[in-house]
């Protein structure tokens, strides 16, 4: 099987493998959509499947309406994601998909299933606040120069008016998603949780990432890459690793641990 991902659901995006140990379900940053994972399946061992979120309003799901709230969308993730969770798996969001692989991972804990581990990426913790503006209120003309200033776009987006035109309705609504929710406090997840983040970062510093700690009773850890909100996009193979390492029980993630990774 060729390593890229398949369309099987409108939600799931799967890199099949006969000889897995576990899989990796990746949760896409705002107005992105499964492609973000597309280069991943090759970057992993072949134990460990990719199988990326494709959330309705992205990508090939454009013509489609964006859930309602964050609620919605882990109600509607959770049913569609079901099937693939048999035997051991785990969760890697990045942004506002750290977000949703968080509250997954809590409402699957009232159907009886966790997650291995969690990787949430470039997101602050609940209740921590980084000093990051509010995007989704701005102005289209400056809610774009926010976009560009984050750096996780190419500028042929931003000169090409009816491309423009076409995402920022997707983007804007996914920023008012993860902007406008609100954590409702719960008893701690008793899972691994790894909080990964660029030491540039202005909308997820470092600090932030600290908070993550609070809302897991499992080993805790930290990662640092070098690079702003999209570290990921310069750090790809480094990131892979460790993520592949560590599910695969070859990096252990001791509590407390923190390290920057060059």
């Amino acid at each position: 099987m060729p390593d890229r991902l398949i369309a099987e659901t409108p939600f799931v995006r799967r890199a099949r493998r006969t000889n897995r140990r576990t899989r990796l379900f990746c949760f896409p940053h705002a107005g992105a959509g499964a492609s973000a994972f597309a280069a991943w399946p090759a970057l992993f061992p072949p134990e460990v499947e990719i199988v990326a979120v494709q959330l309705p309003g992205r990508e090939d799901r454009v013509g489609e309406p964006h859930p309602a709230s964050v609620a919605v969308a882990v109600r509607m993730v959770a049913v569609a994601l079901r099937p693939y969770l048999q035997g051991p798996y785990a969760f890697f969001g990045h942004s506002g998909g750290a977000l949703l692989a968080f509250e997954l991972a809590r409402a699957l804990r009232k159907r009886g299933t966790q997650p291995g581990h969690l990787f949430l990426s470039g997101q602050p913790a609940p209740g921590v606040d980084s000093g990051a503006p509010e995007l989704h209120r701005l102005s289209d003309e400056d809610f774009a120069a926010a976009l560009r200033g984050l750096d996780g776009t190419s500028d042929g987006v931003f000169t090409d008016p009816e491309l423009m035109k076409l995402l920022l309705p997707t983007l804007r609504a996914d920023f008012t998603l993860w902007e406008n929710h609100r954590h409702s406090p719960g008893e701690p997840l008793e899972v691994p949780l790894t909080a990964l983040g660029g030491d540039t970062d202005p909308r997820a510093p470092v600090s932030a990432l600290q908070g993550w700690r609070e809302q897991t009773t499992g080993a805790f850890s930290t990662r640092v890459f070098p690079g702003g909100h999209f570290y990921l996009n310069d750090s790809e193979k480094e990131l892979t690793t460790m993520l592949g390492s560590t599910l695969l029980g070859r990096e252990p993630a001791h509590a407390g641990q923190g390290e920057r990774i060059r």
